[in-house]
């Protein structure tokens, strides 16, 4: 064999390698924008439904082509305000992931919350009974964070509420309650969510593999008109 067909057999090889990685990169970036894409949970505010440093599938496709709905876990970016500054991440297997398109940038600021009222929704706190309220109809939070109550909130941020939201906007709080800085301590507009934030729904956790499980839907939203 000859060095000149050697060093073409090599071109082909490597031609073959970098047309497979781009074709890769391109799917990626198509799943990402328009199927589903993965998410690191950075904070308790979910516990126990999410832990920290747990990794989740958000599915891009439950509210491109429906609605997002009361109860459901969703994913949005940052209305104003609720986020500090976010470093870049340095976690080497995060870093890989968002380069290649499948994890979003740990520096754009997402957040995740359960959406508790949707546009046109009275959502108050608390009842007589310490519950929080949609429409009128209390809720039984049994996936609240153990030995949180309803109306707990952190430090500095009221856990008493009554607000209608307005129609296109969603009202969301952690199950975490007692450390989850959500709509109940933001100002104004800001403390709803714009629908069209909403980067997808939280669907299943992949990882680690002693948490994976399918999230879904509490019972206590399934009789709320």
């Amino acid at each position: 064999m000859t060095v000149t067909h050697s060093r073409s057999r090599r071109m082909h090889w490597l031609t073959e390698v970098l047309l497979i990685v781009i074709i890769a990169l391109v799917v990626a970036a198509l799943v990402r924008a328009f199927v589903a894409q993965v998410f690191y949970i950075p904070s308790g505010s979910m516990e126990n439904t999410l832990h920290k440093d747990d990794w989740i599938v958000v599915s891009k496709l439950s509210t491109e082509f429906g609605t997002v709905d009361r109860g459901e876990v969703v994913v949005f970016a940052d209305p104003g305000g609720w986020l500090e500054v976010t470093p870049q991440a340095d976690n080497p297997f995060r870093r890989a992931l968002e380069f290649v398109g499948i994890a979003p940038d740990s520096a754009e600021g997402d957040l995740v919350k359960r959406v508790i009222g949707t546009g046109g929704d009275h959502v108050t706190c608390c009842d007589a009974d310490g519950r929080v309220e949609v429409n009128d109809t209390p809720l039984v939070e049994d996936y609240l964070f153990p030995g949180d109550e309803p109306g707990d909130a952190p430090v500095g941020c009221s856990g008493e509420f009554d607000v209608t939201v307005p129609a296109g906007y969603l009202w969301v709080m952690g199950d975490h309650r007692s450390v989850s800085s959500d709509s109940r301590c933001q100002k104004d507009v800001e403390r709803f969510v714009p629908e069209d934030l909403v980067r997808g729904k939280a669907v299943v956790v992949i990882w680690p593999g002693s948490h994976w499980r399918l999230l879904k839907t509490p019972d206590a939203f399934d009789s709320l008109s």
